[in-house]
């Protein structure tokens, strides 16, 4: 299939499908007599497999020592449960600094309860006098 029939059978644009080829997370298509890139079967699971990791918001990084592992199937796999231990404790990160950020915002919210003028808006007001850091 050519490249616009991975984009539809896959669900990734053309731009995604080529920066993945440029970053080396999926095999070099075959080429047409007229240059087109020709793609398989075993290239639509590749996509389809970094497609999905990267909806687990799987960094590319990541992704490419994923692909190394799986190109040694008959290995343990403490990697791949490393690589995602660390990628879940990254996440609860995340979730605790979203938490203080919705905590940050609320409060900020609650500087203007009113609908009065915006030279009286609290939240503004509030903004203007904050410190960074």
């Amino acid at each position: 299939m050519k490249i616009g029939e991975l984009a539809d059978v896959s669900g990734c644009s053309i731009q995604t499908i080529r920066y993945y080829e440029k970053e080396r997370l999926l095999s070099a298509p075959h080429r047409s007599d007229g240059n087109f890139r020709l793609y398989n079967q075993a290239i639509l699971d590749q996509l389809l497999f970094v497609k999905h990791c990267r909806s687990l918001d799987i960094s590319l990084k990541e992704i490419r020592q994923l692909v190394t592992l799986k190109q040694s199937p008959s290995n343990y796999c403490e990697d791949i449960n490393i690589l995602i231990d660390t990628h879940i404790q990254q996440v609860d990160q995340r979730i605790k600094e979203l938490h203080r950020l919705k905590k940050q915002l609320t409060s900020l919210r609650q500087k203007c309860r009113s609908n009065q003028k915006i030279e009286d808006c609290g939240i503004l007001q509030n903004l203007s006098e904050m410190k960074i850091g």
